[in-house]
């Protein structure tokens, strides 16, 4: 497995807290959340992808269901197994309310990370967790969708390759409206809080 430089690290973070900054700016400000709520900001959850079965999928698909969307890839050696073992925790926290939620990993390096890779780094960390992927021209197309920054490094000499990316976790409400924007950096608790908010809002 190939290791992040600390500059990788802390400029993926540093996109993340500009993003943050940028959004809240426009959001609304309020004392009822604990994540950044950006309601409104940013686009309705839309795309074209292939799941983690090989199948077409659409926002259409999980509709009805609370989305954590999150982008990343299998070889990313810190911020995105703590985020996704973040994720998971949370949803095991919610219990029988975190049934309709779903945690969708999008790959930003489809080259090596298959349909089968993806199954098997999602179901790792939670049956709620379903990775999603598909032709360069559909990831940028979401990735730009979303404000999500990504670049390959150079590979090694066998062929090993780091990407540095934003690491953001968007929220989208059962109707597909953005809603929250987190990070590996927000406590559990406050995923906890604001989804049991946001499931009691939808229902």
């Amino acid at each position: 497995m190939t290791l992040t430089s600390p500059l990788s690290r802390s400029r993926r973070l540093l996109l993340l807290s500009a993003l943050a900054l940028s959004l809240a700016a426009c959001g609304h400000h309020d004392q009822t959340w604990q994540l950044n709520n950006i309601t409104g900001v940013m686009p309705n959850l839309d795309f074209q992808l292939t799941n983690d079965l090989g199948q077409k999928v659409t926002a259409e698909n999980y509709k009805g269901k609370i989305v954590l969307l999150y982008f990343g890839y299998t070889h990313c050696p810190d911020v995105c197994p703590t985020t996704m073992q973040l994720m998971s925790n949370v949803v095991q926290q919610l219990g029988p309310e975190g049934k309709d939620v779903r945690i969708l990993f999008v790959s930003v390096d489809p080259k090596r990370d298959s349909n089968t890779i993806l199954k098997a780094y999602t179901q790792a960390f939670s049956p709620n967790a379903i990775g999603l992927t598909g032709s360069m021209k559909q990831i940028d197309a979401i990735t730009r969708r979303y404000r999500v920054a990504f670049s390959y490094g150079k590979p090694d000499a066998q062929g090993n390759y780091v990407v540095d990316h934003s690491a953001g976790v968007y929220i989208f409400g059962p109707n597909g409206r953005i809603r929250l924007l987190a990070s590996d950096t927000n406590p559990p608790s406050a995923f906890v809080h604001d989804l049991k908010q946001l499931i009691a809002d939808e229902a």
